[in-house]
Order: structure tokens, then C-alpha cells, then sequence
């Protein structure tokens, strides 16, 4: 079967999918129609706003849906009218049995992690607060779980010490799109054997990012809220309290001694350092951005603030 004349629908939101759906484009597949989030309001205007998946259809006038519910009758009319022959999912939402079932050939995901390992809403993330040195992105047939099922392809990634989040969702949305490609190819060419998720009891979860898992907890080691500043660098950012101000911490650098000083105890000499005190160690305060204020390095912070 040749590439465009299979009706392949995408669906997903952010970046890393308009990335898969342009390199998916460029290897000359049909893209019957794209669906993505409904715009939402953003900012200090409260504008709505697009998706970077909305704006890539519209600049490149492909059929768009953006239902507020993935049950609503009107929104399954049009995806059937769509004759799906594949469905590929980038970075979108849960969808219904109706919908994973709809296309002929399969529905397939493309998620940031080696599975089974880090199943959930923040892959990336978890990776890199978790410390993890290799993390991998997977191709998967949806099934009625989250995350479950059955592997197409994989690919294991390695993560550097001092990689933040953001520095990995970059690569992962290059090679992500590679393995998005290659995963159509051995769909459309019968060269793939779905292979269902080996379980076991060392499971790490990705659950969603809150207000108060970005919290840095001081009573940690250096190492781990190291670890949690660059996993969540730069969105949502670590954040804390420092003198009764809310401070989002985007950058440190670890430093492990042995002290007996009270935890999150403060140095600074208000010019060119702050040093934030953990269980073994201080953390160097690198970057940060007090509440309605920009991203500053240290210096630069210091010399128009105190702490």
C-alpha cells in the first residue's frame, strides 16, 4: 500500500507533535484530518490561545477537529467520516474505546519512556527528578488502559547528569518522529509483531505534575532536589519559600559535605552567592525567578534584590 493512499488522522497538542505530524507529512502520508485540544485562555489577557498542533493545521490548511469532549456524537461522526486507516497519538488526551477502535488498520501512541517504566502524564520529567541515567521513548497500540499496550517499537535514550527536562523533550522530539515513521512503515508493510508489556514490580509512575510535587522539600538530599530542579526545568520549575516569598528555582549546582547547620538554612553575602542548606549539603543557587519577576542568574538577582 502506498503511503498516500492510506487516510491517516493525527491527534495530539504540543510541540513534540507538530514535529511527528511535519515529519509524517514530509514522508508523504495522506493526512485525512488532525485533531487537537480546544483553544483555552492564557496569560495576563486571559487570550485564547492555540495549540502548537492547531496552528501547524491551519498554516497548513488540513482538516482540524478540536471537540471538548472525545463521547460528543457530532466529534465521532466526523472522525468516522474520516475513514481512519491509522491513528497516530502524540502527546493528547485519554480517548474512548469508540475512538482507539475506529481506525482499520490500528490507533498507536507514541509515549516518552521505555515502557512499562514511567506510564503516566509526566515521563520526561520523572526520568530526570528520579535520577535516572536512561529513559527510552515507545510506540504502542492503545488499548483500554493507560499506557499498556502492546509495543511496536522502542528506542532507549541516555540522560547525562546535568540534563535538564527541556534539553530531553528536544531530543525526544526528534527521535520521536523518527520512530513514529518507522513504526507506519512496519505497520503498513506487516513487518511489526506487537508484543505485549512486560509487568513487574519495580514500576515507576509519571503521574501529572501538582503544586505540591514541584515543591522542593529541603529535608532531601542534595542529589535528589538537584535532581527535581532540572527535571522541571524550565516548566513548572521547582519552587519554594525563601523568607515568606515564592521563588520558582530554575537552576543549582549540588554540593554534598557534611554540615550542622538547620535544614534550608540561608547563606548569601547578598552579592554573589546564595547557598540553600539540605541534609548533606547546600545547593548553589544557579537561576531563579521571584513571583512576577523574570528568570534571573544569581548575580544579577542580587544585585537589585536581598534575601
Amino acid at each position: 500500500m502506498q503511503n498516500n493512499s492510506l487516510n491517516l488522522v493525527f491527534m495530539g497538542t504540543p510541540e513534540i507533535a507538530v514535529v511527528c505530524l511535519d515529519a509524517i507529512r514530509g514522508a508523504g502520508y495522506h493526512v485525512k484530518g488532525v485533531v487537537t485540544t480546544p483553544d483555552k485562555p492564557a496569560g495576563r489577557g486571559q487570550k485564547m490561545q492555540y495549540s502548537a498542533v492547531k496552528t501547524y493545521a491551519l498554516n497548513h490548511k488540513l482538516p482540524l477537529l478540536q471537540p471538548e469532549s472525545l463521547k460528543d456524537e457530532t466529534f465521532i461522526e466526523n472522525l468516522q467520516a474520516w475513514e481512519p486507516d491509522i491513528q497516530v497519538v502524540v502527546a493528547f488526551r485519554i480517548l474512548p474505546e469508540i475512538v482507539w477502535k475506529m481506525a482499520r488498520i490500528c490507533t498507536f501512541n507514541l509515549h516518552t519512556s521505555y515502557l512499562p517504566q514511567y506510564r503516566g502524564a509526566a515521563p520526561i520529567q520523572w526520568a530526570i527528578i528520579n535520577g535516572e541515567s536512561e529513559t527510552g521513548i515507545t510506540t504502542f497500540i492503545i488499548d483500554n488502559q493507560v499506557d499498556t499496550g502492546n509495543i511496536l517499537l522502542q528506542e532507549k535514550i541516555s540522560i547525562p547528569f546535568d540534563m535538564t527536562a527541556g534539553e530531553l523533550y528536544n531530543i525526544m522530539c526528534q527521535k520521536g518522529s523518527k520512530l513514529v515513521l518507522q513504526t507506519l512503515d512496519g505497520l503498513i508493510n506487516h513487518k511489526l509483531v506487537p508484543t505485549p508489556q512486560k509487568n513487574s514490580e519495580n514500576l515507576k509512575p509519571a503521574p501529572k505534575l501538582t503544586k505540591e510535587n514541584t515543591q522542593i522539600q529541603w529535608h532531601k538530599t542534595v542529589l535528589e532536589i538537584y535532581n527535581l530542579v532540572r527535571g522541571l526545568n524550565p516548566h513548572p520549575s521547582a519552587w519554594t519559600i525563601i523568607n515568606g516569598a515564592y521563588y520558582k528555582i530554575h537552576r543549582v549546582e549540588p554540593i554534598i559535605q557534611i554540615h550542622h547547620k538547620p535544614i534550608a538554612h540561608i547563606e548569601t553575602d547578598n552579592k554573589n552567592y546564595l547557598h540553600i542548606y539540605a541534609r548533606d549539603g547546600y545547593v548553589k543557587v544557579i537561576e531563579l525567578q521571584k513571583e512576577g519577576k523574570k528568570n534571573m542568574d544569581i548575580q544579577t538577582f542580587l544585585r537589585g534584590n536581598t534575601v
